[in-house]
């Protein structure tokens, strides 16, 4: 059996996902932000509540401020819950809240990512649009 076949596969889906991954965060329009808020809350049962503000313009597509926090080591993120954005332009508070599915989670330092992504259905596939993104060191506390 010859490579070649199998080979070309690989290279072509690896092409379609290159051709259809979202744009990054960084051509997203200035006008359009994300922020974080400098405390989170810690429930004794490991329900995390993250929060901050964003501001968008949107096209009817819809629209999410997504969510996730790492602690101990930055390559593992916990994904916090998400929001529907309103998009009007107008600067709006978002809160996230979600439990993780282990205990690796404390009060103390914390770093969170806040993305504002819309799908976008083109083709009827939805694919993500990056509104704007943001990550900030954090404190969770007991609460």
């Amino acid at each position: 059996m010859s490579l070649r076949p199998a080979i070309r596969t690989a290279v072509c889906a690896a092409l379609f996902l290159l051709a259809a991954a979202p744009a990054a965060p960084a051509s997203a329009d200035p006008f359009e932000t994300v922020t974080v808020d400098p405390t989170g809350s810690i429930a004794p049962d490991g329900t995390v509540t993250l929060s901050g503000t964003y501001r968008c313009l949107g096209n009817g597509s819809p629209v999410f401020v997504s969510s996730s926090v790492a602690q101990s080591s930055p390559s593992v993120r916990h994904g916090i819950g998400g929001t529907r954005a309103v998009c009007d332009g107008i600067e709006h508070r978002w809160q996230n809240t979600g439990k993780t599915s282990s205990d690796s989670l404390e009060p103390g330092a914390a770093n969170v990512e806040a993305t504002l992504m819309e799908l976008n259905a083109q083709g009827g596939l939805p694919l993500p649009r990056f509104h704007a993104a943001q990550r900030e060191d954090i404190t969770l506390t007991e609460g």
